[in-house]
């Protein structure tokens, strides 16, 4: 018996919930699946269920290896739908929604070289910091960061990311480091609105103990940029994606600040409509930006506050 053969075996016996009735949907007698599940804990030699005529229960590396099992199966059905689909060449208009920094810095170039490869595909880039709502607008993906709040759509993790606190070395000289996210009362906050959340409210957490800091600041926009820009010149403190920031750290521009605690959770994300699901133009793309994206992870950096 092959590998995702026992997997898939394994699978249907859990959610069959005994061996009756796995047998009866195998067309087998319960002997013969009692059999294949002791074979299968004699090959990895562990026991994975507990089990009576009537009732299994898993035990604890049984947990482990139906949770990896189910992982598994799904990846294989992803591969394979996705082999299936190179059959069709991509072509036809691409319509993708990107935030105005990351889109300029890394989705334009990702698609430039996209359709020198596949140029049988037309692709709209349109750039806005404005949530869009992709059952009501033109768009066949939209690149963002963050939890994607509705269910209805379908989201695939391009790559990891993270919010990072960060000012000038000029604006901490003269206003002082903030050790805990109290302090950040008493600073200047430059504070970027792009959508509905409460405006100012900052979220940074260190455990499970979770801190909701309502900061302020002579500067707001809703243009990451020009906020970006006022940090580097000195104006305040802001939190911004570390795809977007950690050039200007690098450089020292940029000094990240209460590294110590974290943020929300700003991975990025390509949405799309269910509809779009088997799409080849929307799954090559999806697939080469992901390739792009992983290449540029490598520029992002540890980053170390100044003491």
């Amino acid at each position: 018996m092959s590998t995702d053969t026992e997997l898939a075996f394994f699978c249907l016996l859990i959610k069959q919930g005994s061996l009756v009735a796995t047998a009866r949907e195998l067309n087998l007698t319960p002997p013969a699946v009692s059999r294949r599940l002791t074979q299968l804990e004699d090959r990895l030699g562990v026991r994975l269920l507990n089990r009576t005529t009537r009732r299994i229960s898993l035990t604890h590396e049984g947990e482990i290896y139906y949770e990896n099992a189910r992982r598994i199966l799904k990846e294989i059905e992803d591969m394979e739908r996705r082999v299936s689909s190179t059959r069709f060449a991509p072509k036809g208009l691409l319509r993708i929604n990107a935030p105005m920094g990351f889109g300029r810095s890394y989705i334009a170039s990702a698609i430039s070289d996209f359709t020198k490869i596949f140029p049988e595909v037309e692709v709209q880039l349109y750039l806005s910091d404005r949530p869009i709502s992709l059952p009501d607008e033109a768009i066949d993906v939209v690149i963002r960061f963050g939890e994607i709040p509705d269910s209805r759509l379908i989201a695939q993790k391009l790559a990891a990311n993270r919010r990072l606190l960060c000012a000038s070395p000029l604006y901490l000289k003269s206003m002082g480091i903030p050790t805990t996210p109290h302090d950040l009362v008493d600073h200047e906050c430059i504070v970027i609105r792009q959508n509905e959340a409460a405006y100012g409210n900052w979220h940074l957490n260190q455990g499970e103990q979770v801190e909701t800091i309502k900061v302020r600041g002579n500067l707001s926009t809703n243009d990451g940029e020009v906020a970006l820009n006022w940090a580097l010149d000195g104006q305040g403190i802001l939190m911004r994606a570390e795809w977007d920031v950690a050039k200007y750290l690098r450089s020292g521009r940029l000094v990240q600040v209460l590294d110590r605690y974290s943020t929300p959770p700003a991975d990025v994300y390509a949405v799309y409509l269910a509809r779009l699901q088997d799409s080849p133009r929307v799954a090559y793309f999806l697939n080469h930006l992901k390739e792009y994206l992983s290449k540029h992870v490598d520029n992002l950096i540890q980053h170390r506050p100044i003491q």
